[in-house]
């Protein structure tokens, strides 16, 4: 919680927050911004928006085959990280094999999305385009392929979260030579670093940014957290050697941490948070029960994948949230205090003061899950 700055909200420029946080989950469009309201004082959208308009931050899919927010410098040794999983998950699918493309022939046509989409295209252009190439080879599962692992961005196009439903994809702007090149990480801690490959680097620079953020933690709640196989996270954790220290966990498992990170007291005050649908924070470790209660686990993560936005009560999932005609509807799945109501309400009326300069419905079309849900107590926040 508070590596993730929701013990206390920081004063921080946008980008350097997202650079700490390692990445904003960004399935709906509202969500980086209600992530970022959640955990920087004083945040002002108009900084995020500018920079997803400059591509200081951008959108793309990487962990576990997830689009999410990254600061730019980060996108391309996060992608090289991510490579096995978004190749195996895309060209060992049935819809690309349908094709009758080979691997080959993906890899083949990648450089040529690339230079297509130099500037922004939507998704009838680029497939358009792999008709003209391919002729009757072309198929759906083709770009459904290709727009996971290749390394392509997410445009911006419009209001009131800077994407909308049809994406527009671009060439991500360190590819053709529009940014400069990644910063290094500190060293992976070898001694011997040329013994060390690319891709094993590159997950070894997620591992100690995914330990910054959301550590201690085991070598199996960072697969859980990216969807890798534990055969390319055992290679980068070895890596990294000395620069990792370790820790005692639950059941005799190893923990891992980078050196000097924040270590409060399990006492430390959670305030209440009101976080967007798919926070990070939920999806982080294999044992969800670090932050969702078992008993709320189902109601929080639905069987099809959406996970809806939750209420932290003392840094655990207390219930879930949602707009309604007139305020923001709280549901808790437990009795609480009245010292926590009024910590709610106070988020609440702050979240509505924010959502009503942007998109007062956000996640209207989630509504459904609702009337499936328990409630031990249910309150309507008004504006105020």
């Amino acid at each position: 919680m508070a590596r993730q700055f929701l013990l206390e909200r920081q004063k921080l420029p946008v980008v350097d927050a997202v650079r700490r946080l390692v990445a904003l989950q960004a399935q709906e469009p509202a969500s980086p911004y209600l992530a970022l309201w959640n955990r920087l004082e004083g945040f002002d959208p108009a900084e995020l928006d500018e920079a997803l308009r400059s591509f200081a931050v951008v959108k793309a899919p990487l962990m576990r085959i997830t689009l999410h927010a990254v600061a730019a410098e980060d996108r391309a040794p996060f992608h090289q990280a991510m490579t096995p999983t978004l190749r195996a998950a895309r060209l060992n699918d049935r819809r690309f094999r349908a094709s009758g493309l080979t691997v080959a022939d993906a890899d083949a046509l990648v450089p040529h999305v690339l230079a297509f989409a130099r500037r922004p295209r939507v998704r009838q252009e680029i497939e358009a385009a792999l008709e003209e190439r391919l002729g009757a080879a072309a198929d759906p599962g083709v770009w459904w392929a290709l727009r996971t692992f290749a390394p392509l961005v997410h445009a911006p196009a419009e209001e009131p979260w800077s994407f909308g439903r049809s994406p527009r994809y671009v060439a991500a702007p360190d590819v053709h030579g529009g940014g400069d090149p990644p910063a290094p990480d500190e060293p992976v801690g070898s001694d011997e670093p040329a013994a060390v490959t690319a891709a094993t680097a590159a997950t070894a620079r997620l591992v100690r940014r995914y330990l910054a953020a959301f550590g201690p933690a085991s070598r199996q709640d960072f697969a859980q957290f990216a969807l890798l196989r534990q055969t390319e996270v055992g290679p980068a954790f070895e890596a990294l050697g000395d620069a990792l220290v370790t820790l005692p966990g639950p059941d005799g498992a190893t923990l891992y941490d980078v050196p000097d990170a924040p270590l409060p007291d399990d006492d430390a005050p959670a305030p209440p948070r009101l976080l967007p649908m798919w926070d990070s924070v939920l999806l982080a470790h294999k044992d969800r029960g670090r932050v969702i209660p078992p008993a709320y686990r189902a109601h929080v993560i639905r069987r099809n994948g959406d996970v809806l936005p939750t209420v932290l009560v003392d840094g655990y999932v207390a219930g879930v949230w949602r707009p309604v005609d007139g305020g923001l509807e709280v549901t808790a799945f437990h009795a609480l205090v009245d010292d926590d109501w009024e910590g709610i309400e106070c988020e609440a009326r702050g979240l509505l003061a924010f959502l009503a300069g942007r998109e007062v419905a956000v996640y209207g079309r989630f509504g459904h899950w609702w009337s499936r849900l328990p409630g031990a107590q249910v309150r309507v926040v008004r504006p105020g």
